[in-house]
């Protein structure tokens, strides 16, 4: 800086360059910030994935609400006062949500909507993210991979070597008329092929549902040849493809958690699966009596135990196998989840999961 013969400070030329400069730059990283962190709907800050957050990240991103709740400060100088308590998560995982002032929000939050948050990362008995501010996304807004996450396998292929077992596996006349008018419901056939099988435990994603029917089917086959004296083929393959069928209208495929329907919640996806079942079957003369009793059976019997939701225990060779093979294409699906969640991780063994009741150890 230099002064001039009136007693007047001025920047000379070099400083004047390095300022250029120094606002050059600044106005560079911004534009570079923009153009990484724009989408074609306009200005949107390039998601922040959960498993990515850590303590102390600085974090504006959107996350779906998986759970909230509102409660009140125990200390005697904020009586009166709330503050709430969410669950926010992505395809990658979920992180606990606080928002400790409760005049901003403006309107309830509710499960499933979409927040575009501003807030802290902080450790509390683990993550949580403390939430300064926040605004609800419309959904058509959304980018839905960022929440919804898909079968890994293709779902056109998962289908084709369903149907491929099917064609040599049911000879039953009644059955493959009965499989018939479930390939030639389009709209059924749609649902099966999108839906998830469970909203968090196993398969829960868009897919899943065939995925895991395509699992125990697969798991059937083996045991028919095992046991292929004791096995009717047609019956097991058929009850393995209806067994789950229910989960098309029990769960809502465009929720973005996988909520249940007012039906799913009232009804469950076994009791709905026997009516679609029973439905189709209606509109096939002379389905024999018996073949509808054994398979019905099988619906309702295969989780296995009254206390896991099933109103009748399996009862016959056929619905013994089918609730085996169901059981195990969802546990060994639980624990191959928990894993892939635990790789990169230094410990052999993984968290706790209280489904499984166990933690798992992964050393090779």
């Amino acid at each position: 800086m230099f002064e001039d013969e009136k007693g007047a400070f001025y920047y000379g030329p070099f400083f004047l360059h390095v300022i250029k400069m120094q606002v050059f730059f600044v106005l560079a990283g911004f534009i570079h910030f923009i153009k990484n962190h724009t989408s074609k709907g306009g200005l949107c800050l390039g998601k922040q994935f959960v498993k990515d957050l850590k303590v102390g990240s600085h974090v504006f991103s959107q996350f779906v609400v998986v759970a909230h709740k509102t409660l009140s400060f125990s200390a005697p100088s904020r009586q009166g006062e709330y503050f709430i308590k969410l669950l926010l998560g992505d395809v990658s995982g979920t992180i606990k949500g606080i928002i400790w002032n409760s005049s901003m929000v403006r309107m309830p939050i509710r499960t499933d909507e979409v927040l575009l948050v501003n807030g802290e990362v902080e450790e509390y008995n683990g993550l949580q993210l403390v939430i300064n501010d926040y605004s609800i996304v419309e959904k058509e807004k959304v980018n839905r991979s960022h929440f919804q996450a898909t079968c890994p396998r293709d779902n056109d292929e998962m289908w084709r070597g369903l149907l491929e077992i099917v064609s040599s596996a049911v000879s039953n006349e009644h059955l493959t008329r009965l499989l018939n008018i479930f390939y030639n419901d389009q709209d059924l056939v749609k649902g099966f092929r999108l839906s998830p099988a469970a909203k968090s435990i196993h398969h829960n994603y868009l897919g899943g549902l065939l995925e895991h029917t395509l699992e125990v089917v697969e798991i059937c086959e083996h045991l028919i040849k095992l046991y292929p004296e004791e096995i009717d083929r047609s019956l097991l393959i058929t009850a393995a493809i209806f067994h789950d069928i229910g989960k098309i209208e029990e769960y809502n495929a465009d929720s973005f958690t996988f909520e249940q329907t007012d039906k799913g919640k009232l009804l469950g996806h076994i009791t709905i699966g026997l009516e679609m079942v029973r439905k189709m079957i209606e509109s096939i003369p002379s389905f024999p009596d018996d073949l509808k009793m054994k398979l019905e059976h099988m619906i309702i019997s295969h989780h296995g135990e009254k206390e896991w939701g099933s109103p009748e225990v399996p009862q016959t060779f056929e619905a013994f196998a089918l609730f085996h093979a169901d059981l195990l294409s969802a546990r060994l699906k639980q624990i191959s989840q928990l894993v892939k969640k635990h790789n990169g991780k230094p410990s052999a063994w993984t968290e706790w999961d209280r489904f499984l009741g166990r933690r798992v150890f992964t050393a090779k």
